[in-house]
């Protein structure tokens, strides 16, 4: 009864504040709908690219001359917000489209069933009109903030991903995407955080471009992103999806990303002149995903492998910062 007589309270409340309710309580459920698009790329995009974009351009500027730089790099740091707003908002969309296929709800509601589409919070027409709305909101943002040629970039590989195969028909051109992707993600996310006022300067003795090293990033996404896919492949074999693990092997496809992370590993501090510490720490990450790569192999282990491998990808993108010679604008 006491409950019944507070809800008929509640419903008896009008005037400015029940309209500030029902607004909150709207903006809130609409907020928590959008979080749930990106929730699982939380930890493989929005973190690790924000990360990218605020490490780099405070290693490309010379902080060794704080006082000359200290413009340069106060604007990089009040720039913050609007990098995580630029990885964000066109992580949106792509995901949105990622989604809304009949063949991504069916996964979904198997694997993710809390998604906004499984989940009946929104229908397929709604999320393309949705996607339609951030896609012109992420080219407006870029426009004004920095990053519209990435932004127009990840319509472009978003589009093929989803509409034309290119996330399903070949392991080969899956990979290629999805690091053409990553490197839009992190191009721009350094753009977003230098703004336009940052000069170009040639390298200095010991450095290298920062267009180099963000190349050398997207070579190991290229060559092990697929670890994404060794955790997914009942669900990608349902689908029909021809990811590598499901062409090449099971065996063959871990040996394909045992291999290459300790090079990766070792070679990245080498680049980025980092500290022994750092080096050290990208060194056992590396060796980290290699060998739980190999030795566990069932889909709560390649789960974790997945996240170790996330963690080991936030500290490359570190590493110019971290010590040593870094990189600079060219």
């Amino acid at each position: 009864m006491k409950c019944t007589a507070k809800i008929q309270s509640d419903m008896s409340v009008s005037g400015p504040k029940f309209y500030i309710y029902q607004f909150s309580s709207a903006v809130a459920s609409s907020g928590y709908t959008l979080w749930l698009f990106i929730a699982s790329d939380v930890q493989t995009i929005l973190l690790p690219s924000t990360i990218f974009g605020i490490t780099n351009a405070l290693a490309a500027l010379d902080l060794r001359d704080i006082q000359s730089q200290s413009p340069a790099y106060l604007n990089t740091v009040h720039r913050i917000p609007l990098i995580i707003g630029w990885v964000g908002i066109n992580l949106l969309p792509l995901t949105m489209n990622n989604q809304r296929s009949p063949s991504s709800i069916a996964e979904d509601s198997l694997n993710k069933p809390w998604r906004p589409l499984p989940s009946g919070r929104l229908s397929g027409s709604q999320t393309k009109r949705l996607m339609l709305g951030f896609y012109a909101l992420a080219v407006v943002y870029g426009f004004y903030s920095g990053g519209l040629r990435q932004c127009l970039g990840l319509v472009v590989l978003s589009t093929c991903y989803n509409s034309f195969g290119a996330g399903d028909h070949n392991p080969v051109i899956r990979n290629i995407t999805n690091a053409l992707g990553y490197f839009c993600f992190n191009s721009g996310a350094v753009e977003v955080a230098l703004g336009s006022g940052s000069a170009l300067t040639e390298p200095e003795a010991g450095q290298y471009p920062l267009r180099l090293w963000i190349m050398v990033i997207t070579a190991i996404i290229l060559t092990t992103m697929h670890v994404q896919d060794m955790c997914d492949q009942e669900g990608d074999a349902k689908r029909g999806r021809r990811t590598l693990p499901l062409v090449i092997g099971d065996a063959v496809a871990r040996w394909s990303i045992a291999l290459p992370m300790p090079v990766w590993g070792v070679i990245c501090p080498l680049l980025a002149g980092s500290g022994p510490l750092a080096a050290g720490l990208s060194v056992v990450l590396a060796f980290a995903v290699a060998i739980r790569m190999l030795i566990w192999r069932d889909t709560a282990s390649d789960r974790m492998t997945f996240r170790v491998w996330n963690l080991w990808i936030s500290v490359v993108y570190m590493l110019p910062l971290l010590g040593g010679v870094g990189v600079s604008l060219s």
